[in-house]
């Protein structure tokens, strides 16, 4: 298979990450979620404090020290900076799945990307988080609302469009049609096809 990378963007509880975890080891491409990447922009010397910040607020100022006294800067951009170029590298260096950050916006100047975008009626988002964390139902109706919301702001505070908008996404899929695991099976075939396609 030619050089290939996947970037799935996600809503909360719809099994994105479940489900690109699956693929990824049926293609045998490396797996990049949030966590790792994150960990990569950490190395980078942005510390996981300020990286969690940045997920929270669209305008996160750090200080830093100068000859002058102390300087303040968005550390949002700056977070949001370490992560492009993270992505860039891990689409470069070998076929892969990348899970969220944006990751349809950062690698759009590329033509070997197939965007997909996983959603699920909000109800069975609930019921999969509560089976997940062993939480209430009202818990995880406050998570699925709260993640939402932080990754919907995100998204569009990067790229100026919405996460699940048609025109920045190759596919968009329901998981709950299938089921996790067969919704991977499902985008394994599709990729096996456009592989044909392109043979």
């Amino acid at each position: 298979m030619k050089h290939l990378v996947v970037t799935i963007g996600c809503e909360y509880g719809a099994g994105g990450p479940q489900i690109g975890k699956m693929l990824s080891e049926a293609l045998g491409f490396e797996y990049y979620d949030r966590d790792l990447v994150d960990d990569v922009v950490r190395k980078l010397g942005v510390d996981k404090e300020l990286v969690e910040k940045a997920d929270v607020s669209k305008n996160v100022h750090y200080s830093f020290d100068t000859s002058l006294g102390p300087r303040y800067a968005n550390l949002t951009n700056r977070v949001i900076s370490a992560q492009f170029q993270v992505i860039h590298d891990m689409a470069e260096k070998s076929s892969c799945v990348i899970i969220g950050r944006s990751g349809n916006y950062i690698l759009q100047d590329r033509d070997d990307v197939l965007n997909i975008f996983i959603y699920a009626p909000e109800d069975i988002r609930i019921r999969s988080i509560m089976e997940q964390d062993h939480v209430s139902r009202e818990k995880a109706k406050e998570l699925v609302t709260y993640n939402d919301e932080q990754n919907h702001a995100r998204h569009k505070y990067i790229t100026g469009t919405h996460r699940g908008d048609r025109r920045t996404r190759d596919l968009l899929i329901d998981s709950s049609l299938l089921g996790w695991e067969k919704t991977a099976q499902y985008l394994l075939m599709l990729i096996e096809m456009l592989e044909e396609k392109e043979g």
